[in-house]
């Protein structure tokens, strides 16, 4: 019972970390970048706020936004952003197929526990390499920005992004560590049911050649 609420805590840990990420991805207020005070930078209209996909300039009563679509030109932290999330983004969906399909109140026909525990550990591992995305792209992403414009603030979807990997750390762990745990008890049993099996054997042959020496 409490290995279920393991790991049925750990996939609905792992499915928020995915929509932040995927969130993260999709959004571009990333980092608020200028060079002077609050107020000077939105007189001036110097006030961007900048993601993977585009460049915005914010003030008053106005929100323009500019594609970056020269992708040879972008720079290396940019175009690895890109990458990492859109990988993590992609990765998040057979993991969390994997663990919606190992799940205790599913069954596929008369498969065995170990092969759950299988995807299990996965599907936990992918939840892992997303998380890892995240942590290099949300972590990379405002150095570039700050050494490239000067940063101000971080936005939005940097915090969402952080969230989401936070938990997608955080659910892979839980889901790795307790289906390893719960294979090595199922293998264990196993060893011990064959063992008793295997034990019960001598004493029934025992006894049959003793009846046939009373006989003769």
């Amino acid at each position: 019972m409490a290995n279920s609420c393991l790991q049925l805590s750990g996939f609905l840990v792992s499915c928020l970390g995915w929509l932040g990420i995927m969130i993260a991805t999709a959004t571009n207020d990333w980092v608020t970048m200028c060079k002077y005070g609050l107020n000077t930078c939105k007189k001036m209209d110097e006030l961007g706020a900048k993601g993977p996909w585009a460049e915005c300039v914010i003030s008053t009563g106005l929100y323009h936004c500019v594609s970056l679509t020269q992708i040879l030109d972008l720079p290396a932290y940019i175009q690895t952003t890109r990458a990492l999330m859109i990988t993590g983004s992609i990765l998040g969906l057979p993991a969390v197929g994997m663990l919606l399909m190992s799940m205790p109140c599913i069954s596929l026909g008369n498969e065995p526990q170990s092969s759950k525990n299988k995807r299990t550990i996965l599907g936990g591992v992918l939840i892992l390499i997303v998380g890892l995305c995240g942590v290099v792209s949300t972590v990379w992403f405002p150095i570039g920005a700050h050494q490239e414009h000067g940063l101000m603030s971080f936005g939005f979807s940097l915090y969402t992004g952080w969230v989401g990997t936070i938990f997608c750390l955080l659910g892979g762990s839980i889901l790795t560590c307790c289906s390893s745990e719960s294979s090595h008890s199922y293998q264990d049993n196993n060893r011990f049911y064959y063992s008793k099996q295997g034990g019960g054997n001598p004493p029934a042959t025992s006894s049959t050649n003793h009846a046939k020496s009373a006989h003769v």
